[in-house]
């Protein structure tokens, strides 16, 4: 989905520069709302539906979600300029972008951690804080249990991949006795 990244990286980065005369979290909280209301199918289907106006499509969008900065001036042209250029679409991808540049100036980052078993609180804390020292950056957890990694826990960060369970232990002991 290159194409979707390419395309909706100018209207995340022109709404951030609005969202940050302001409250950025509120605004965060914003476009992930509306990325969540635009995943709907059938908003999509009354979106490109010709009976139904623009203004009615944005006024709908607006109504589905429950922050209060749906009031203000720059919410509502930001949505009625995806609305009239048919990119609501793009208003998932939007959320994405949108939330990495808040975090690259908030100097934190998303970690998603993959974990064989449940990890308790305090082996988390413990983790978390070695994972921050690691990468630099404060991170902000995530946390999912797959068993088929046998032992050990695999954090992604931004594009970068800390894989240190079991399953790919054995990968690597795999590959040096097949070469």
């Amino acid at each position: 989905m290159a194409e979707l990244a390419t395309i909706a990286r100018p209207y995340a980065e022109a709404l951030f520069s609005v969202a940050e005369g302001g409250d950025l979290a509120a605004w965060s909280a914003l476009v992930q709302e509306l990325g969540q209301v635009a995943r709907l199918p059938e908003l999509m289907s009354v979106a490109s539906s010709p009976k139904v106006s623009r203004a009615q499509v944005v006024d709908l969008l607006l109504a589905a979600v429950k922050s209060p900065l749906t009031a203000s001036p720059q919410a509502k042209n930001f949505v009625q300029m995806l609305v009239d250029n048919h990119r609501l679409s793009l208003l998932p991808e939007i959320a994405v972008q949108f939330e990495a540049l808040k975090n690259a100036r908030e100097g934190a980052a998303d970690a998603l951690i993959v974990s064989a078993f449940p990890l308790q609180e305090a082996q988390l804390a413990d983790l978390v804080a070695s994972l921050t020292r690691k990468f630099g950056r404060q991170l902000k957890p995530t946390v999912q249990v797959d068993a088929s990694l046998i032992g050990g826990v695999r954090v992604t960060v931004g594009d970068e991949v800390l894989d240190t369970s079991v399953r790919a232990r054995l990968a690597e002991m795999r590959t040096a006795l097949t070469a």
